[in-house]
């Protein structure tokens, strides 16, 4: 199902790509129940090597092909996650704000983002705590998740200082 599975601090990464298009399908977060596999073509070993970059080091940058998915307020949105500073947040309300939406269409779209990690979904949080992610809330597996990149990524600045 994925072609590519990679080790991480809170689980593991699933990557789905098509390597004859040339672009990165997807991009998800599995449990430890999943085993871990190798890619199996060139663009995954591409997409697995820049999580894991990004996993030991949130500075490392992504650049990788992505599939032209979603519509264009998604689009928007994600466009507007991507300039969220590293180390920083913006409730949906602010972002909903900024792209000239309303703060549940923007957690709709992080919701509905098919590549967190490299579009990073989990800078967006509730105006009065972390927020769901990718449909999830509570106290779960997803949360956890999201509460694992946002202390990563705070911690690096913080060493940067």
């Amino acid at each position: 199902m994925y072609n590519a599975v990679v080790i991480a601090p809170f689980g593991k990464v699933g990557v789905q790509v098509d390597a004859t298009a040339g672009f990165v399908r997807e991009i998800v977060y599995l449990d430890d129940s999943i085993p871990a596999s190798a890619p199996d073509s060139a663009l995954a070993e591409r997409a697995a090597l820049q999580i894991e970059r990004y996993l030991a080091d949130p500075t490392a940058p992504f650049e990788l092909p992505l599939a032209d998915v979603g519509t264009p307020f998604q689009r928007r949105v994600w466009q507007a996650m991507c300039e969220i500073p590293l180390g920083s947040v913006l409730t949906y309300g602010a972002l909903a704000r900024q792209i000239g939406g309303v703060p549940r269409a923007v957690g709709q779209a992080c919701g509905d983002n098919p590549f967190p990690l490299v579009i990073p979904c989990h800078r967006v949080v509730g105006a009065n705590g972390l927020g769901g992610f990718s449909h999830h809330g509570g106290d779960g597996f997803y949360p956890r998740v999201k509460r694992w990149l946002l202390m990563h990524e705070s911690n690096q600045l913080a060493l940067a200082l």
